[in-house]
């Protein structure tokens, strides 16, 4: 599987973002993960199009956007013309799921559904065949900084096995508590693509920090 990097905007420095952004790219990025929040659905707000649209003009990372918002499918049209690479939402917080995954896709985003720590993985195991990537939140969501869960490993686990049955392609992502010490226990699980926020923009050298938890999962397969 390829290690997919993927530092979360949600704890860069918006007053050096340009600066940022470019450390990333320089340390392999492979995306930037973009966190929006309307505090309905997560009690936080956070960003909008105004960040993707700023994002965009400053890199041509292709940008991870992670919807924790009620009624996902009013911002689809906006983020596809702003130039989205993937489009994650809960399935919680639509009623007709499927009809969104196939608009995203029509839109021309790769279409990912994440999963909250206490959301089964039933809930998506019937829309499958529509998914590009699912996401496993390994904290609850709402916040940066977290501590990763140790619950979430067995669900990684169970989730992988549960794509690599259906032979899905679908890119397993985790998102939450995602450092040099967790990141390891993630990829054996199975998960293949990482966000990682205070680890990557919390360190000296966000460039350095992307590449050790690269390694963290090279020295895992060398192993």
């Amino acid at each position: 599987m390829p290690v997919r990097i993927a530092p979360s905007v949600l704890a860069a420095d918006l007053g050096r973002l340009r600066e940022q952004i470019a450390a990333a790219a320089a340390g392999g990025a492979d995306w930037i993960h973009v966190d929006v929040m309307d505090g309905r659905f997560v009690p936080n707000l956070s960003f909008g199009g105004p960040v993707i649209a700023a994002l965009r003009r400053i890199t041509d990372l292709p940008l991870d956007v992670h919807l924790m918002v009620t009624e996902p499918e009013h911002y689809l049209d906006e983020y596809a013309d702003l130039g989205v690479r993937v489009f994650t939402f809960h399935p919680e917080a639509t009623t007709h799921v499927q009809r969104q995954l196939a608009r995203v896709r029509e839109r021309g985003m790769l279409a990912g559904l994440a999963l909250n720590p206490a959301t089964p993985l039933a809930a998506i195991s019937e829309v499958l065949p529509d998914l590009d990537l699912a996401l496993i939140m390994s904290v609850n969501p709402g916040f940066g900084g977290q501590r990763y869960l140790p619950g979430a490993t067995d669900k990684i686990r169970r989730l992988r096995a549960m794509l690599d049955s259906s032979r899905s392609a679908a890119a397993l992502e985790v998102d939450g508590g995602v450092t040099p010490e967790t990141i390891g226990e993630a990829f054996r699980a199975g998960a293949d693509t990482f966000v990682a926020g205070t680890a990557v923009f919390g360190q000296a050298d966000p460039a350095a920090a992307i590449r050790d938890l690269r390694s963290r999962c090279s020295d895992l397969r060398l192993a």
